[in-house]
């Protein structure tokens, strides 16, 4: 299987080189936050064109200062190392198809396709080309690659269980398997929903000015992968966005847990060790470095370093900036993918599989794909 958590070595600074050329599709909500991202780093991104289906896109698009086309072939003129389609699930498929028809690596926005026999259909045509990666970012955030990296280096023995409130279905599902370094098996999924006041000052749009509860729903559900493997999933409608509710990840192991970041583990057999993920951030008080992470580290030793020194990035534009950069180096034949399509194909899965025990009101087992195959190379 491709075992993310456990394989993947600790972030380093990106090697020197020509950009990274991309090209998108779309310009509105969910392509415009990384074309804005792309643009503040000119020495490693290159946006070779962006394709536009309405007015209001091409002058959003141009407004940016970025080349707009109206078709895929002028697009792939543009030579992109990949292109990365900004669509709703639904919207995608198409899309991917036409763009793999023409010879072009593909990054597509989560989820890869809006159900189950979406997802099938999808796999049936795309799969085996290998020539499509998911944009899924979660396990980059530094945080999550910092806890990834102390289960990896065999810091809590074997991972046993993991417990994540902070995003919703396949996000979430994600970073359970990639940590637990769980493939394709089927899962024992069951699930409920209670509704209760919070309140929400927070939307994408930004503070909505009150403070006034209202119904919203949490999800918990809890998924058996065997062997003495397990997860928990807990979230809050708005809890991605809601500064009520924090982002909690528990990582357990045969030799120690990772709550947050407060690490306790098994040294020897009389010994038991806690200590804290640190997080160096420049910038505080008298220090003229300016704003930015530096490294995350763990008694000592390096977890995370900041693969963007100097670009003032935040959490989350570090780790969609970090998988643009792998997805491109994959298109060009020069590093691994960072997040193939049969990954997000099981996410997606196993975060159906929620609705499907939420509406069955018992547990499911969620099934074998086709694409589990390619998950157990």
């Amino acid at each position: 299987m491709s075992d993310r958590a456990t394989a993947a070595p600790p972030t380093s600074p990106a090697p020197p080189g020509r950009p990274a050329r991309l090209a998108f599709t779309g310009g509105g909500f969910r392509a415009g936050p990384h074309l804005d991202l792309v643009r503040r780093l000119p020495d490693l991104f290159e946006v070779t064109g962006v394709l536009v289906r309405s007015a209001a896109t091409a002058e959003a698009v141009a407004r940016r200062g970025l080349p707009v086309h109206h078709d895929v072939p002028a697009l792939l003129r543009t030579a992109p190392d990949v292109v990365v389609v900004s669509l709703p699930a639904a919207a995608a498929p198409p899309l991917v198809l036409e763009l793999l028809e023409r010879g072009a690596a593909v990054v597509v926005e989560t989820p890869p396709a809006p159900d189950l026999a979406g997802l099938r259909a999808l796999w049936e045509a795309v799969g085996p080309s290998g020539r499509v990666q998911v944009a899924e970012q979660y396990l980059l955030s530094p945080h999550n690659a910092a806890r990834a990296e102390v289960v990896r280096r065999g810091l809590l023995g074997v991972p046993t269980s993991v417990q994540v409130s902070s995003t919703q279905l396949h996000h979430a599902t994600s970073m359970i398997r990639g940590l637990l370094g769980v493939g394709a098996q089927p899962a024992r999924v069951l699930a409920s929903a209670t509704t209760a006041p919070l309140a929400d000052p927070v939307s994408r749009a930004g503070w909505t000015g009150s403070a006034q509860p209202r119904p919203q729903v949490t999800t918990v559900a809890t998924f058996d992968f065997g062997d003495g493997r397990s997860a928990l999933y807990d979230f809050t409608e708005t809890q991605t966005r809601n500064p009520l509710r924090t982002r909690r990840m528990i990582v357990r192991g045969s030799a120690g847990e990772v709550v947050d970041d407060r690490v306790v583990r098994l040294a020897d057999a009389v010994t038991v060790l806690t200590s804290s993920i640190e997080r160096r951030q420049t910038g505080h008080h008298q220090d003229v470095q300016g704003a930015d992470l530096d490294i995350l580290s763990l008694d000592g030793q390096v977890l995370f370093r900041n693969p963007f020194p100097g670009a003032r990035l935040s959490d989350e534009e570090i780790a969609v900036a970090t998988l643009l950069q792998r997805a491109a180096a994959w298109a060009r034949g020069e590093g691994p993918a960072p997040y193939p399509l049969a990954e997000a194909a099981q996410d997606h899965l196993l975060g159906l599989a929620i609705g499907t025990a939420l509406a069955a009101g018992r547990a499911v087992l969620t099934s074998t794909e086709a694409w589990a195959a390619a998950l157990e190379r």
